[in-house]
């Protein structure tokens, strides 16, 4: 029988003993990263209805969307139970996380939501642009400033703060949702809509002959976002963020949301 002198022993116990504290250290920082994130612990993830960037369905009644599909997998990572909750708008999931809740949504950073909640690294980022439906009079960007040409805008959105600023003669006028936008349509209430390219190819699918203006009026940066507070998970997010990227698994949500008009994200 093989026997092992004293030293030895005692060097296989200190090894044995500085893995299990390693393990334990792992553990306790995941638990710790789970509260911080997840503090009732549940993961709440903010989705709102019709935009790849946060939620739709596809033909088979599945759903999927950057905040959909990275919060399941952000979830599944904590080690927590996931619960979407449902809001008609972004602004309304802003608000909500700035409450505290809501744990998680992905969104457009702009400086202005960056005074009401914390956000990782980007995502992706997506152009901006305007959708116009069958039989528009208005063929390019430049046809849009105009007396009486009324732009669609979601309200409380970005596009709500940014393009008046833009346009001197047309009108602005916000909806209430993406769906409620589509109805104003019918019922010329709008003549075009502005926002992001990813909706507008969404909402184009519903509308027949509807058409993407060539251009873009600007980017988002979209990233996730957090409670003030939580700033310590930051690298955590930080590094799965970046996990998503480079594994292809971003690519795949994309495609299974149909996302379209995204580009790579930058980081400043």
């Amino acid at each position: 029988m093989m026997t092992f002198s004293h030293p030895v022993r005692l060097a296989r116990t200190a090894l044995l003993a500085i893995a299990i504290i390693g393990s334990l250290g792992v553990s306790a920082r995941a638990d710790g990263e789970a509260k911080l994130l997840a503090p009732s612990g549940i993961l709440r993830v903010g989705i709102y209805p019709g935009s790849p960037t946060s939620m739709v369905t596809d033909a088979a009644g599945k759903p999927h969307g950057l905040s959909y599909d990275l919060g399941s997998e952000l979830a599944k990572r904590l080690g927590v139970p996931i619960d979407y909750v449902r809001f008609q708008r972004v602004a309304d999931i802003v608000t909500a996380i700035h409450d505290g809740q809501i744990d998680f949504t992905v969104t457009n950073a702009t400086p202005a939501r960056a005074n009401d909640v914390s956000f990782s690294q980007p995502v992706l980022a997506i152009e901006l642009g305007y959708l116009v439906p069958v039989n528009s009079p208005i063929a390019k960007i430049e046809d849009i400033d105009k007396p009486g040409v009324k732009i669609g805008v979601t309200k409380g959105s970005t596009s709500e703060r940014t393009l008046p600023a833009k346009f001197k003669n047309a009108t602005i006028v916000p909806a209430e949702s993406v769906k409620v936008a589509i109805t104003m349509f019918g019922r010329g209430e709008i003549d075009l809509y502005a926002t992001n390219k990813p909706t507008l190819f969404e909402i184009s699918d519903q509308m027949p002959g509807a058409r993407i203006l060539d251009g873009n009026w600007g980017a988002e940066h979209m990233a996730i976002a957090i409670p003030k507070g939580r700033e310590s998970a930051l690298p955590l997010l930080n590094r799965f963020v970046a996990e998503e990227q480079s594994s292809g698994a971003l690519d795949t949500i994309q495609q299974q949301a149909g996302l379209r008009g995204a580009t790579k994200a930058t980081r400043e």
